[in-house]
């Protein structure tokens, strides 16, 4: 009889393999990606790993999103030495991580399957606030001039297509390439928020941040919509109108909303996760002031009895 190459204890057991959906405030930490002497949102979940007697034998993100950039819906490939119940790995998880960071879901996954590589489409949203909100400043960016939503909505048809988008990158110079095809830009308004929708197969460092930062100054009336088409040509701007890297919006309003895998797979309808509410209008206000009757008491001095 032939004896096994293992005996059982030793057979080798392959890696177990599990795609992790997450959600995380960005705020307080250096971006994804593991850094050294720097906090990431990665290294917490790595410690969190170890922590509960799993340490990760690979651990990647489908998107590597900056210092204070915010993710909804972040998906991430595990490999384990054991395989492991994802229900009670996701509970585990969460009673160590930090209340900025959360586990939506972990599945099992095919051996093969990478966070990064195997994504067709991801989808980054950008809140722009057009009022000051004591609730959701991390995640927006107030701009205090007016937006005209109808010249930001033109500028944005431009997107879309395949352009070389170096102008728009950090170290472009470093980038194998710097063309990108946009499938899709979506400018939506909700409440006091004006909401930016931007998907593609990938995208470049910062490019995100500096597309919103150029269609606010379409919005503010610095820019043509002509302005943005000579930048997707990759022709400067005269230095008087400056450049796509001086007008890099903030990192607090970008979320990484969504990644795809696959054709059947759809984008959400576009909505805030964070809804700033209109400010009421000074007229209302003043109204509802009018309206109310309230009774002072009166000062009444007493009679004298001389």
């Amino acid at each position: 009889m032939r004896r096994p190459p293992f005996p059982p204890h030793e057979r080798p057991v392959e890696a177990a393999s599990y795609r992790l959906t997450i959600e995380y405030d960005g705020t307080a930490f250096s971006g994804w990606q593991d850094q050294k002497n720097a906090r990431t949102v990665v290294g917490e979940i790595k410690r969190a790993l170890e922590d509960a007697g799993h340490p990760a034998l690979d651990l990647g993100g489908a998107g590597r999103t900056d210092a204070g950039v915010h993710a909804l819906a972040q998906v991430a490939h595990l490999r384990l030495a054991r395989r492991t119940d994802p229900a009670g790995l996701a509970n585990a998880l969460n009673h160590r991580l930090p209340g900025s960071i959360h586990v939506l879901a972990v599945e099992p996954a095919a051996p093969g399957f990478h966070a990064r590589h195997d994504a067709v489409t991801r989808s980054y949203l950008y809140q722009l606030s057009r009022r000051r909100t004591a609730f959701a400043k991390r995640f927006v960016w107030w701009v205090k001039e007016p937006l005209d939503l109808g010249r930001i909505a033109e500028a944005a048809s431009l997107l879309p297509g395949r352009h070389d988008f170096a102008l728009f990158a950090e170290r472009a110079e470093a980038q194998t390439s710097t063309l990108v095809e946009l499938k899709d830009v979506e400018i939506a308004e909700q409440g006091a928020l004006v909401l930016v929708r931007v998907v593609a197969s990938h995208f470049l460092w910062r490019m995100v941040r500096r597309l919103v930062g150029t269609l606010v100054e379409v919005g503010k009336g610095n820019l043509e919509p002509a302005d943005v088409a000579s930048l997707l040509a990759v022709a400067p701007l005269p230095a008087a109108k400056g450049q796509p890297a001086q007008w890099t919006a903030p990192a607090s309003g970008l979320f990484l909303e969504r990644v795809l895998y696959g054709p059947d797979e759809e984008l959400p309808p576009l909505a805030s996760p964070f809804p700033v509410a209109a400010a009421p209008a000074p007229s209302l206000v003043a109204r509802k002031e009018k309206g109310r009757r309230l009774r002072r008491p009166s000062s009444v001095k007493p009679r004298s009895r001389a």
